[in-house]
């Protein structure tokens, strides 16, 4: 299970650079001076190669925290096994506070349904901290003239049941998850194509190799714009700000259609909870303006939660992605 990466490193790089001028804060560490947490450093594992959304958010948002919370923030990527690398490390952590995880939503949710056997419990593992952001889904196609709308779209894959292809960075991860989705909502039968990361996915949507994508908004964005892809329909309950005339699948006639690749930020479980309150409070004062516009403008949406409010997210969508890998005929591996 992959996740969405930018075209190019360069691109991140110039990406991360730009929010890097925001890491000179209103708000010093002086302002943090509650308790005596942070004293040292604090590792921030995200179990993703470098280059994806999930690790631009933990690097500009680690710029920030470590500014106002007077203490050096480490990325450490630890990719491989769709998250069964680095969620483990930082399960089997002390609860001080001092090894943390930004995580895909897939890794806590999804993986419970796709795999016999994870070596750690997305639930009673971890202890939930906030959402950070939502990167919601988005059906784009190639062929402009051949699926002007969805309707278009759904009035084909009627016609020929089982032919309508759609891309995906792999099995069970959200591209693949709205494919099922898209099925049950709108009774129709498509055939799923799934390639070894988003990138691949997407490159062959643009050649028109594979018909339709259901695409996290990050990697569909800048082809959209450069008119390589055509936006049917955003997968959320309200449009997209950096996609102002493209209609929620909704407005399209597909009700109920709403799938979205959040991530969150957690620590161990047993973490006391004035450490995480205060987490929670710098998370939510890192997301200033800047930060909020640049992510914006891939598509993606700040969220922060409660922690009550993520542990019901999960504890949900854990839920549904069960039942969306069911419709899928996913077999645990």
């Amino acid at each position: 299970m992959t996740h969405p990466h930018f075209s190019s490193r360069r691109q991140a790089m110039r990406w991360l650079g730009a929010l890097g001028a925001g890491s000179t804060l209103p708000f010093g560490s002086a302002a943090w001076a509650q308790g005596k947490y942070p004293e040292q450093l604090i590792k921030l594992i995200v179990a993703l190669p470098a280059g994806g959304s999930v690790d631009m958010v933990a690097r500009a948002l680690s710029q920030r925290l470590a500014a106002s919370m007077g203490q050096p923030w480490v990325v450490d990527n630890r990719a491989g096994g769709s998250g069964q690398i680095g969620l483990p490390l930082v399960a089997r952590a002390a609860p001080d506070g001092y090894t943390l995880t930004i995580s895909p939503a897939s890794f806590l949710t999804t993986n419970k349904s796709v795999f016999k056997k994870l070596p750690y419990d997305p639930e009673a593992d971890f202890t939930p901290i906030t959402r950070l952001v939502n990167q919601p889904m988005v059906l784009v196609v190639k062929d402009r003239q051949k699926y002007p709308n969805v309707a278009a779209l759904v009035a084909a894959a009627r016609a020929a049941p089982g032919s309508l292809t759609y891309a995906s960075s792999g099995e069970g991860s959200p591209q693949h998850l709205g494919g099922p989705m898209f099925e049950t909502r709108t009774q129709t039968k498509l055939l799923h194509i799934p390639y070894k990361g988003g990138a691949l996915a997407i490159n062959d949507t643009i050649g028109g190799q594979v018909e339709a994508m259901f695409a996290v908004m990050p990697e569909a964005v800048p082809h959209v714009q450069a008119g390589k892809l055509h936006a049917l329909g955003v997968m959320s309950p309200k449009r997209s700000a950096v996609m102002p005339n493209v209609p929620t699948m909704g407005e399209a006639g597909v009700a109920d259609l709403n799938l979205s690749a959040w991530m969150a930020l957690l620590a161990p479980a047993k973490t006391p909870r004035a450490i995480v309150d205060q987490l929670n409070r710098a998370v939510a004062a890192a997301f200033d303006a800047e930060l909020r516009a640049k992510l914006g403008e891939s598509g993606i949406e700040v969220a922060p939660s409660t922690p009550e409010e993520l542990q019901q997210l999960i504890a949900s969508d854990i839920k549904l992605h069960a039942e969306l890998v069911k419709a899928a005929g996913l077999v645990p591996q």
